[in-house]
């Protein structure tokens, strides 16, 4: 069965985004990008941007399932409102789309594509390279967008064969 995975690295200046096709334990990089916001706007206007830029690709590409990664919070308690706002946006966008939403924290992303949850960043991209040759990164955002939904596909899966997983 084939499906369509949007993975999303939350950020009020850069949302990265990636939707992959699997087809069983396949995956097969689709898309991907960056959302970008101008610093100079207001919250609402930057938040706007985020929420359109993301429906269009949920009407683009049509992902049945989103797989949002979940943010520290930060020493500065404005800063860390702020980040969770775009983040919001990230969970409501797909769902309001009929996607089935999941939020998975750094160290799940980490220890599912590299297999320990301290990975290094650069440890990181280099697997999801390993595991997308045909993708072409420009950012980590991207990257890591694309981790977050290659989490979401090997930890979906394996509670589809542990008969654990809740439909929508």
């Amino acid at each position: 069965m084939t499906t369509h995975i949007l993975g999303l690295d939350p950020g009020l200046e850069k949302t990265g985004w990636a939707v992959l096709r699997t087809y069983g334990s396949e995956l097969q990089f689709v898309a991907g990008g960056v959302i970008r916001t101008e610093t100079k706007s207001t919250m609402a206007q930057r938040l706007k941007v985020i929420h359109d830029d993301i429906h269009e690709i949920m009407n683009t590409y049509k992902p049945e399932y989103a797989a949002v990664e979940e943010v520290y919070v930060n020493v500065n308690a404005r800063s860390s409102l702020k980040l969770g706002q775009a983040r919001g946006i990230c969970l409501l966008v797909p769902r309001l789309h009929g996607a089935s939403v999941a939020e998975y924290t750094p160290l799940q992303v980490k220890k599912a594509v590299v297999g320990y949850g301290r990975a290094e960043k650069e440890q990181l991209a280099k697997v999801v390279r390993m595991l997308l040759p045909t993708a072409r990164f420009s950012t980590h955002d991207t990257s890591d967008a694309a981790a977050v939904a290659i989490c979401h596909a090997h930890t979906s899966g394996s509670l589809n064969q542990l008969g654990l997983k809740k439909s929508k």
